[in-house]
């Protein structure tokens, strides 16, 4: 009895204002995370729920680094279930893509659950992941699992920070303790894979649900599900359209902001005061900014404006122009709308840009970008 009361006290919910939004979320008086004597993590979330697979040599993720996003896909996800979703077979094909999303590749993860009844534990193991996109400029990205137990959107565990892996190994197991058989069935097992970032809010890579009624918990059962667009409307952010224009021999890039359309409202509004930023980057480190005027109350803001960065050939190939769609808030800080990464070694489309820019040297190439989270 002791052995509980401890685990209720150790992993806390030092990030409980990733629900800060929603309004049925109460404060709860929680400890931040702190290891115990053996290196677990525990967090109270109806039973007990313990983190059993501290990694050797690993050193242990600063959680006061961590930025919480301000519109949680959770939520919205949570939110949105329906007895017909209950009904989706967690083996089943039918639940491999969203409406009106297309079918981008975002990596698989591999997870195992199952459910020990003598001890009334549920346990998940976060396994690894394959192929996921690269989020930083750097052509990577720093994966780590939510992992919830739908619809209590409180309390979450998290693995640990996978540095520059696109492929990472986690191995970590979630013990849920306390929790009745009947309880467990109705919930819904989320995962959400994100790349954690120091300077900014953690981009979401994709997600993964399964109605824990349709699983057979008597034995671990280990699944391959490939990763879905997390439902925050991350994938209708809106469109950018840019050109570039390299010029050999100024070693120089002008880059033209044009226009954009369709942009997601981030005001009570409806609308949003766009704005856009334009960094430099080399070798990973931020070198120049620039932006653009705001655009009041526009969803489909034209802008017209452009910048030239002076950038020497060798360096071409560690250069990495990070452009960023913002919402201008006088009250509080302004919102990302959404990123393009451009490089020689970005998404296929930043990609093409950026060769079809250098192929065509002192001409400006145009292109529509989809803005991403």
């Amino acid at each position: 009895e002791g052995r509980m009361v401890v685990l209720s006290l150790v992993l806390g919910l030092s990030e409980q204002d990733d629900f800060a939004n929603i309004p049925d979320l109460q404060p709860a008086g929680t400890q931040p995370n702190q290891p115990n004597a053996q290196g677990d993590k525990r967090l109270p979330a109806g039973g007990k729920v313990v983190n059993t697979a501290p990694v050797a040599g690993q050193p242990s993720q600063d959680e006061s680094d961590r930025k919480t996003e301000p519109h949680s896909s959770v939520s919205d996800l949570a939110n949105s279930l329906t007895s017909e979703m209950l009904m989706l077979s967690p083996g089943s094909e039918d639940d491999e893509g969203h409406e009106g999303v297309s079918r981008e590749n975002l990596g698989r993860i591999q997870f195992s659950v199952g459910y020990n009844f003598q001890e009334s534990t549920l346990t998940v193991k976060i396994m690894k992941a394959q192929e996921l996109p690269a989020k930083d400029f750097s052509g990577t990205s720093d994966p780590f699992v939510k992992i919830y137990l739908l619809p209590d959107k409180k309390h979450k565990l998290e693995t640990k920070v996978k540095r520059k892996n696109l492929n990472p190994h986690w191995n970590e197991t979630f013990l849920f303790e306390g929790f009745p058989y009947e309880k467990v069935v109705q919930r819904v097992l989320y995962l959400q894979v994100l790349d954690y970032d120091r300077f900014s809010r953690n981009d979401p890579i994709g997600e993964v649900s399964i109605p824990l009624n349709k699983v057979d918990l008597t034995q671990m059962q280990t699944f391959w599900k490939d990763l879905k667009p997390c439902s925050d409307g991350s994938g209708s952010r809106g469109e950018l359209l840019l050109s570039l224009c390299y010029n050999p021999s100024a070693n120089s890039i002008v880059v033209n902001i044009i226009k954009a359309r369709n942009l997601k409202a981030m005001d009570i509004g409806g609308t949003s005061d766009p704005y856009v930023k334009v960094w430099l980057m080399y070798k990973d480190k931020r070198v120049e900014k620039k932006k653009t005027v705001v655009m009041k109350r526009c969803l489909n803001p034209v802008f017209n404006e452009s910048f030239a960065f002076d950038i020497p050939t060798e360096r071409l190939r560690e250069t990495t122009i990070v452009i960023t769609v913002m919402d201008k808030d006088r009250l509080s800080r302004n919102d990302v709308i959404g990123k393009i990464y451009l490089s020689w070694k970005s998404g296929p489309g930043e990609v093409k840009h950026w060769k079809d820019m250098i192929a065509r040297p002192r001409q400006a190439v145009a292109q529509w970008h989809q803005l991403k989270a």
